[in-house]
């Protein structure tokens, strides 16, 4: 893992009412931040992002408005535009990569940040507004039970839907995981998840960051160290802004490459759980310490 990221100090939403040294300015003698779906937990809601400067800041707005007592991580994959500068007026802490690693890169940077920082659980929430604030505290619930939470959209909830290639892609990697996992999951490309404090620290050593590591692989890896995997029905929207970076064209492409995905990620071999500590990451400007 680089050690190349940028931190700044933001208000980090939670600030002042929970998170000791999360970069936000908040004391470290304070208690853990509470809420909805999370009890006793210090949560961080880490957000990669790559040029979504003109969605951001109404996506922030929401979810500052949903879960007031979490942290919020942004990180910028290398962006162009001013996605930085946009979450860091919104509040937020950021993260900035020199250049763009992908979703995996960024996340990995992300669970590095919530375990140097004592987090209990860590939420991934989509910078483009696809995931509904309003669905966090259901899979901070879940936690109870789980070691990975998964916001499944084809659970029976919300009208989200995929045909051809797509369709057929799902229902593989559904049976093949379902039958990993000893329990049913039906959508292991989402994005939208957490996890407790055990997977930070096995995410924070161990997230693939090429095609489709940060979904499949991660929750393939995940479950062949043991984890436990489980998923709460959400419905996805459409982005707040800018286009959707996977286009129908190229479906038959994404079956053939999933397809593979899932065949390195079963046979690869995958990090046994940590042992020790990593290295600190960059401290943010104006942590506390």
């Amino acid at each position: 893992m680089r050690s190349g990221a940028g931190f700044d100090a933001g208000a980090g939403f939670g600030a002042g009412r929970g998170g000791a040294g999360t970069g936000t300015g908040a004391g470290g003698g304070a208690g853990p931040a509470a809420g909805p779906g999370a009890p006793g937990r210090r949560v961080l809601v880490i957000m990669p992002a790559w040029n979504e400067a003109d969605g951001l800041t109404a996506v922030l707005a929401e979810l500052r408005a949903a879960v007031p007592w979490a942290d919020v991580l942004v990180v910028d994959d290398g962006s162009t535009d001013l996605t930085a500068e946009t979450a860091r007026a919104a509040g937020a802490l950021v993260a900035r990569l020199p250049y763009n690693l992908g979703v995996g890169g960024a996340m990995r940077t992300g669970y590095r940040y919530a375990l140097d920082h004592g987090y209990d659980a860590a939420v991934q929430v989509d910078a483009d507004g696809q995931h509904d604030p309003g669905y966090v505290a259901a899979l901070l619930a879940a936690l109870d039970g789980a070691d990975l939470v998964v916001g499944a959209r084809f659970a029976g909830v919300g009208d989200y839907r995929v045909r051809g290639p797509r369709r057929w892609t799902m229902r593989l990697l559904s049976l093949v995981l379902s039958a990993l996992a000893g329990t049913r999951l039906t959508d292991s490309t989402s994005g939208f998840r957490a996890c407790n404090a055990d997977l930070i620290a096995f995410f924070a050593r161990w997230y693939p960051a090429e095609y489709l590591g940060d979904t499949v692989e991660s929750m393939v890896g995940a479950l062949r160290r043991g984890y436990r995997v489980c998923q709460v029905p959400v419905a996805m929207r459409p982005r707040a802004a800018g286009a959707p970076s996977q286009s129908a064209v190229r479906a038959l492409l994404y079956l053939v490459r999933t397809v593979l995905v899932l065949l390195l990620a079963l046979t690869r071999r995958v990090p046994a759980p940590p042992r020790g500590e990593l290295p600190r990451m960059p401290q943010a400007s104006g942590a506390a310490r």
